[in-house]
Order: C-alpha cells, then structure tokens, then sequence
C-alpha cells in the first residue's frame, strides 16, 4: 500500500474527522451581528488561561495561499476580515478588499438572514473603526468567525444550513473535471493543489507542500499542477486533514528524531489492537512517553500494556508476548523534514508490528553495553543529542537522523556516517559515554561484522580493543599517584592515541614509570595490581605484529573507545565497591 493510500485509509479512523470540505482552524475571535448587520458585541473565544490559547473550530477548509490573495469563506485573520494587522501590513488594504469582493460574489443570490447580514456589515466597515472599547487590538492577526446575535450559543455563521449548502455549491463549481485518482482508483475532481501540512520541526509554520508540482521541469504531457499526477479533491482532503491531526503535539502519533518528524499510525479493523500498538511503538522509541501516553487515553490497560514492554525489551517474542498483535497489525512510520517550501520524505516503512517489534529488540542487542547508561531505556533522539555539537537538537548533522532510523525500522544497515560522527565527537569534547559506544558497537556488529563484547572481556584480543584499555590504565595509574588532577592523559591524548598510537603510546609508557614509582611509595598494593593488569592486558597482543600500529581505521578506533569505556568503568566500579565496603 502506498503512503497516500494508508494516510486515507486512516482518515476513517479518527474518531472526529471533519466532513470534507472542512477542516479545524484556531479561531480567537466572533464578531455577533444583528440581521441588519450592525455589530452587537466582539466574544473572545480564546481559553481563559495564561496561554490564551485560540480556540480549534471546524470551519470552511482553508485556501492555500502561496504568493497570491486569497481570501477563505466566511472566516479569516483580521487582515482579510478587518483590514487591521499588528505589523506593517503592506497588502493589508488589498486583502480586505479581497474579502469584501468575494463574499459579495459569493453571496450575491442568497437571502440567508445571517449570510445576508453579513454582507451587510462588509458594505459599510471601515478599517478606521477598528477602535475601543468594543474592537481590541489583541484581535489584531487573530482569525475570526461570524454569529447573529439570537443563535451565537448555539453555532456560527458558517454552521447554519444555506452556508453549508452554499459551500458545497462552491466546491462543485470550481471542481475539475473527473479523472481516475492514483490513490483510490475511483473517478473523481482532481485537486489542482494539494493541502499545506503544518507541525513538520522546521517547516514553514503556515504549513509546506507533500506534493506539489510548480516549474515546467516538473510537469509532463503539458499538465499543470495537480493533473501531472491526477489525485482526488477527497483523497488529498484526507491525507492532509490526517498528517496534520497526527503531526500536533499532543496527538500521540508523532516522536521528533533529530530534524525529521516522524509520525505513526496502526492499520487494523479492530480499533483497541491499533491503539495498543500505536502506544507500544511510542513507549519503545521513547520511554518516557508511557505516563503521558496513558493519561491521554484511559482506556488503555497500564498493567498489560507495561508488562508487555518489558517483555518485548527483554527479548521475548512478541508472538509469546501478544499474538495478536503480531500478525494482525499493519503499521506505518513516515519520516518528514523541511525542504524549503516543501517536505522532504526521509523515509516511509510499513511492515507487520510483529516484524517492527523483531528489528527493535535486534537494534536493543546492537546498543546494549555495560554498564548501561543512568537514565536506563534511553529514547533514540537522546542518543542523536550525542552527535550534535553543544548536545543541541539543531546542531545534529542532517540526513543522519531519518537513516539512522529507518535502520532500526527496516533492520538494515546504519548509516556509515553514524561511526565517523561518533568518533569525531569523542575526538572533539573527550567524552566516551555509554550511548557513543553503544552507536558505535551496533554499527561494528550490524555492518562490519565484528563481534563486540557488551562488558569487559578481557580476553579479548583485538588491538584496538586492548590499546584502549591500556589507555585506560595508563590513565588510572596517573590518577592514582597524582590524586585529583584537572586533566587527564585522556585530555591531552585521547584522539592522538586512538588513531595514531604509535606516536603517543611510548610517551605514555614512559609517563607511567614516574607515577608508578610514586604510587609504589603512597599505595604499594595498589600499584602491583596496576602492573599486573596491565601485563596481563599486554600479553593479549599478536606477538607477530607490531605491538603498537602506526595507525587504527574507523573500526579498530571504535573498538579502541569501547575498551577505553570497558576498562574505565571497572576502574570506577571497583572503588564505589570499595566505598560502599568501608561505609557499612
């Protein structure tokens, strides 16, 4: 199934989807009218709450404004309505009189009392009595709506019976002429313009085209527009009314990923199994998420479902775990991310739940290392913090994230990219955590093979491997005979050692005869125990190879900082045991 297709597929799921030909807008305003079209009162239909949050209605879907003018039907921002704008407002003039011509047009024929006096108040306002105390300027760029006075409780302007009747009448009007739609293989109007998806990190905050079609090289047989791929008004209603429904904040379909806004959704004809495994798929990629997840939806069983999770992160099957899950379930994950005016698709990947559930516990045995890091089951953009200079979201290198991803998705390789950005932070803050070496053990196992201990092995062989943990001990040695220093070897040598460590490797040897003969006089014990490990670390080499290489490639680099990890972290395990022996 294509991603249009499962995208209106799912439009039949939610539970309030707007008939078509509408969609939900954040309205602040009402102006109330008498039948003669004089002003009653302004209502503020913002929340009344610090935020003052504009109020979501259904109203005449929303034209897509490029460069033009184009006013929407019996609703718009103050600019149209009013002619007023908090800015400069250059075209400001133009779109009022845009407003004003075209619902003359509109509603020239009809006798609708509210329609009617509507038209009313647009022949006699004028921008110059937009003043207090009735207009205020906090409605300044609002969008507003209509009401007459005797129903304003009980529906607006745009909800009375002729206004409905007189939209439909609209849309068949300009309707193109019917072709077969891509998507539902059934005849109907062609869109000409697909809608604007809003929410996409990045993205234009009026919204960027999914598909658009704008420049002669685009086009094909002499087609404009939306006839180079013909795709119904209904179907590109419904894709762009779920996109936009499933890329709000609180929707519970979408995670962000570095710069790629991903949203997910569960194709299944029973509802409670879909939203269980809408649930799952976000508990998994972020565990943070369970409690808001279940607060949103009460009627989700907490117990089962976090029962289940730590079923499935421990390894079980989920065909043991929730049969029903695994074959009975179709889901879909999109990936989006700004290209100027337009989205960019990063990935799209669709496959049973069952088989997501299998890559996702293969991509736990990729990153699992010990010890694990302190916040436990870490979400993936916390990881992708990791590769971003300052630990910034903005700063995490493009394409790396939607690749990285789609690996995890798919079961595929990671992305190279992912190895050498890894070792270039390391190399660039000194920081050898255990998320930069659980991303570079996955990429060593999953696309170059290797086997990559989740622990300290120290029967392992590898150079890279064992030259780590020599630094390790190096670095142990000076800290255990200086005491607490500011900087370390790690600080001055770390990156020099990891990929050229035949020209640090002597200085270091020869550093740490200085600080053992000192840790000799201070902690006599504790220097013999160095020594023997690090003998025990040098008898590991390949006698018929150079012990210390010129130089490590990408791989042996990583192997090198996972060691460095390993070893370290014993180090520290061993004196918190230490500690914690002493204290009791």
């Amino acid at each position: 199934m294509s991603m249009l297709a499962s995208l209106v597929r799912a439009y039949d799921r939610l539970p309030d989807a707007p008939p078509f030909g509408f969609s939900a807008e954040k309205i602040g305003f009402c102006v109330v009218l008498n039948p003669d079209g004089s002003v009653v009162s302004v209502e503020d239909l913002r929340a009344d709450d610090r935020k003052r949050r504009p109020r979501m209605l259904l109203v005449p879907q929303a034209v897509k404004r490029t460069a033009g003018i184009s006013p929407n039907f019996l609703w718009d921002k103050s600019a149209y309505v009013l002619g007023v704008t908090a800015g400069e407002g250059k075209r400001t003039a133009e779109e009022h009189a845009a407003f004003q011509a075209r619902h003359a047009e509109w509603l020239a024929a009809t006798n609708d009392p509210g329609l009617v006096a509507l038209l009313r108040f647009l022949d006699t306002w004028k921008s110059a009595s937009f003043v207090a105390p009735i207009w205020s300027e906090e409605m300044q760029d609002q969008n507003i709506v209509f009401a007459l006075a005797d129903e304003y409780r009980e529906r607006f302007l745009h909800d009375r019976p002729a206004a409905r009747e007189l939209w439909r009448r609209l849309g068949a009007a300009g309707a193109s002429t019917a072709q077969i739609c891509l998507v539902t293989g059934e005849p109907g109007p062609v869109s000409r313009l697909h809608p604007s998806i809003k929410g996409v990190w990045g993205a234009q905050s009026s919204g960027a085209s999914l598909v658009s079609f704008n420049l002669d090289a685009f086009t094909s047989y002499g087609h404009d527009q939306g006839d180079n791929a013909p795709v119904s008004e209904m179907a590109a209603f419904a894709y762009g009314t779920v996109l936009n429904r499933y890329l709000d904040k609180e929707s519970g379909h979408r995670i962000q990923i570095g710069d790629t806004s991903t949203v997910f959704w569960a194709d299944c004809s029973d509802m409670k199994l879909a939203e269980e495994a809408e649930f799952s798929f976000a508990a998994m990629l972020d565990p943070a998420s369970e409690d808001k997840l279940i607060a949103q939806d009460e009627r989700l069983e907490v117990a089962k479902l976090r029962s289940r999770l730590d079923a499935i992160r421990n390894g079980r099957r989920l065909s043991d775990v929730a049969p029903e899950l695994a074959e009975g379930v179709r889901f879909h994950v999109l990936g989006l991310a700004p290209n100027a005016a337009r989205l960019s698709v990063r990935f799209y990947w669709q496959d049973d739940f069952g088989q997501f559930t299998a890559n996702f516990q293969r991509y736990l045995a990729d990153t699992a290392i010990e010890p694990p890091p302190r916040e436990g089951w870490p979400a993936m953009w916390r990881y992708l913090l990791e590769l971003a200079s300052q630990g910034k979201r903005e700063n995490v290198p493009p394409l790396i994230a939607g690749e990285w991803l789609r690996a995890i998705l798919s079961g595929a390789r990671y992305p190279m990219t992912l190895l050498s950005t890894v070792l270039m932070r390391i190399r660039g803050d000194g920081e050898i955590n255990a998320l930069r070496c659980a991303m570079l053990k996955s990429v060593l196992i999953r696309n170059l093979k290797r086997e990559v201990p989740v622990a300290l092995d120290p029967d392992n062989a590898n150079r890279g491997y064992v030259l780590g943990r020599m630094f390790a001990v190096y670095e142990e040695v000076q800290r255990a005979a200086l005491g607490g220093i500011n900087a370390t070897i790690k600080d001055k040598f770390y990156g020099a050692a990891s990929a050229n460590p035949q020209k640090v490797f002597r200085t270091l040897d020869s550093g740490s005869a200085n600080h053992f003969g000192k840790l000799r006089k201070t902690s006599p014990g504790r220097a013999v125990n160095l020594e023997k490990l690090l003998s025990s670390i040098t008898d590991l080499m390949d006698p018929s190879e150079d012990p210390i290489p010129a130089s490590l490639n990408a791989g042996e680099q990583a192997l090198f900082g996972i060691g460095y990890y390993h070893q370290r972290s014993d180090f520290f395990r061993k004196r918190d045991d230490k500690t914690a022996e002493v204290s009791q």
